[in-house]
């Protein structure tokens, strides 16, 4: 059974980066941005009623650098460090088959290829993070995710579960992973995010923080 959902994953991750592939440059770059105003305007709006109350606010929240056609927050980023005095953080893999390592990410940073090529800040570890943006390929409704057939994300929030951390896991996709109408089931050890945002709003409902 583990081995047919393992198939069948690998069939859908084609068949979604092909879907991903053919959309227009002109709807990505609009779908980013799209992207990008509801994620700061999530946060803000959480941030400012958790301060009215009196309660913490989240301070860490670790992103990721794109690659692959995945939407590019990187604008806000910079935002969030320069306007907000939030604290960013990327991912880094620091050994195969655990769990993502957090390091902290400004501007000027300064960065370098890491595993898989994808550039990495060159800096020291970030605290845990309050909220986890997790680059998403497919996805349901119910918050079940495919990526890249490595498992580090699931690996990574199962550890931050496992020390009882409190963190809110928030999948960035593009609406074609949608995964409704496909034959998907998920395998015992994927991990079922807390919300999915896509360039046509919230495919998961956001939560409160």
């Amino acid at each position: 059974m583990i081995q047919n959902v393992e198939h069948n994953a690998v069939d859908l991750r084609t068949r979604l980066k092909d879907l991903r592939a053919g959309q227009a440059s002109i709807d990505t770059n609009r779908g980013g941005l799209l992207i990008r105003g509801r994620l700061f305007t999530w946060l803000a709006s959480n941030r400012s009623r958790l301060r009215e109350q009196g309660r913490p606010e989240p301070r860490t929240i670790a992103a990721f650098w794109p690659t692959q056609g995945e939407p590019d927050l990187r604008p806000l980023l910079t935002q969030w460090v320069e306007e907000e005095g939030l604290n960013v953080c990327l991912p880094v893999v620091e050994q195969a088959d655990a769990p993502l390592a957090f390091y902290e990410w400004t501007p000027e940073t300064p960065m370098e290829p890491g595993r898989y090529g994808i550039e990495i800040p060159i800096s020291r570890k970030a605290p845990l993070p309050d909220i986890v943006l997790v680059p998403t390929l497919g996805y349901t409704r119910q918050g079940d995710r495919i990526g890249y057939g490595k498992g580090y994300y699931d690996r990574t929030l199962a550890a931050l579960k496992q020390q009882n951390h409190a963190f809110t896991s928030v999948g960035i996709a593009w609406a074609v992973g949608d995964l409704s109408g496909m034959a998907y089931q998920p395998a015992a050890h994927d991990q079922r995010l807390d919300t999915i945002l896509t360039d046509k709003g919230w495919a998961v409902p956001a939560p409160e923080l």
